[in-house]
């Protein structure tokens, strides 16, 4: 062989080479890709927050939101049925054999009057259900899971070449009653529908900064009981109270025994909350009423210690009303509720290990648990894994300064409650999207 043409071959192998280089360095990765993608959908996704944020709906009344969602999913091309458990829907897209994803957005707004000051803030009232007008606020944020929902099943029909299997994208009503889940459970969900191999949310935080997320594994949301409570007396004269069985001091007795069942019938290390945020009786100075009416809320994570909490409520309450000679027990009632949301462990150290690469180490952390209360667990309880990923809210200058000991932030379903909406939006949706794709292998 010729000098001359051994340095010609030598100089095109490494031609070749620089280029094969070069061509694979250009190469965008799969996140680089949806980060694009989310950029140049955010104005649309931005449109749609804006528009289901000034027009919230009250839980079991999100038609027109369930509307709205439910036609941008079939331009979509998800098969899409309505009316499921009441206002819910279920959009599903088939990709090939493989497992079922189960992707859930919630739908309904809060009774609370929005005083964020924006120029978007929402002005609307309603009737609920008992025909009161009231103002209506997305304050925990379920504007933002619905559009990132939106933006999630967008990526996910355009890039069909990164998956196999089915998503099954549910909007669910009334998560702020704890009742929607359980609805679309009861009509059906995973008898009409595939029952899905793993469950999948969102939910904005108001205690991490926008940019960031967070997974809790384990127990991450608590049991959440409301309970009503009526204890009964003999009214009479408030002048002569001996002529009568006053329930409120009955009542009063009862709302500071309870506090001895978490300081006394608990491990001190166990979690539990029972706080009356209620208590009704009366209605004239000079008058002991007849009875009087409480409402509590109950928090637990285990379901041997919600069940513990709620027998020693009603033992108290009994034998408080005894002690007084009441002319008849008290009566409890447990009028919603909804069990403890469990992140399964291994999916959550699955989806992890796939966002860190992306957000960076710091962006990604583990909040402590919560005692807030979520209806996503019921699915969870039915049968299927899953995992709740927050997804942090709070403009980082205001969160510096809250770390710095500056004014509180405003929490979920505070009036001032109001995301840092571009990098809230846009996280979401890449957090969602490759949470997805993981799970969905």
């Amino acid at each position: 062989m010729k000098p001359g043409l051994v340095v010609s071959i030598g100089s095109l192998v490494t031609t070749i080479l620089v280029t094969m280089t070069a061509t694979v360095a250009s190469a965008a990765s799969p996140a680089d890709t949806l980060r694009a993608d989310i950029a140049a959908m955010y104005p649309e996704i931005e449109k749609l927050y804006l528009d289901l944020h000034q027009s919230p709906e009250l839980s079991t009344l999100e038609e027109k939101t369930a509307a709205k969602l439910a036609e941008r999913m079939k331009q979509l091309g998800y098969e899409v049925t309505a009316q499921v458990g009441g206002t819910g829907i279920v959009a599903i897209l088939k990709n090939g054999k493989g497992k079922t994803l189960m992707i859930r957005t919630d739908m309904d707004a809060l009774p609370v009057r929005e005083q964020t000051g924006l120029p978007y803030a929402s002005k609307v009232t309603m009737k609920d259900i008992t025909g009161e007008t009231v103002p209506v606020m997305h304050a925990c944020g379920h504007d933002v899971h619905m559009s990132s929902w939106i933006g999630t099943a967008t990526l996910l029909a355009k890039h069909r070449n990164l998956w196999k299997g089915t998503v099954m994208f549910i909007g669910q009503p009334a998560e702020e009653r704890v009742t929607g889940a359980k609805a679309m459970l009861a009509d059906g969900l995973f008898k009409r529908f595939p029952k899905p191999d793993v469950a999948l949310a969102i939910h904005d935080y108001a205690y991490l900064p926008a940019g960031t997320v967070g997974i809790t594994p384990g127990y991450a949301l608590a049991n959440s009981d409301s309970v009503d409570l009526t204890v009964y007396g003999a009214g009479g004269h408030g002048a002569a109270p001996h002529t009568t069985v006053d329930p409120i001091v009955i009542a009063a007795r009862i709302v500071n025994t309870l506090q001895t069942i978490k300081a006394r019938e608990l491990d001190p290390l166990t979690p539990a909350v029972i706080t009356v945020g209620s208590f009704h009786g009366g209605a004239k100075h000079n008058i002991i009423p007849d009875e009087v009416k409480m409402q509590l809320t109950v928090r637990s994570y285990e379901p041997e210690v919600r069940q513990q909490l709620l027998e020693a409520i009603e033992r108290i309450a009994k034998a408080e009303a005894a002690a007084a000679r009441a002319p008849k027990e008290p009566v409890m009632k447990v009028v919603e509720s909804t069990r403890s949301t469990y992140n399964d462990p291994a999916l959550a150290a699955r989806v992890e290990k796939v966002l860190r690469p992306v957000l960076g180490d710091a962006n990604v952390q583990k909040p402590r648990q919560e005692l807030v209360g979520e209806d996503f667990s019921e699915y969870i309880n039915a049968g299927v894994p899953g995992l709740l990923v927050w997804v942090g809210a709070v403009e980082q200058k205001k969160y510096d300064q809250w770390k710095a000991g500056g004014s509180n932030l405003p929490s979920l379903h505070s009036p001032f409650f109001a995301p840092d909406r571009e990098p809230t939006l846009k996280t979401a949706i890449l957090t969602e999207t490759l949470a997805a794709l993981e799970l969905i292998r």
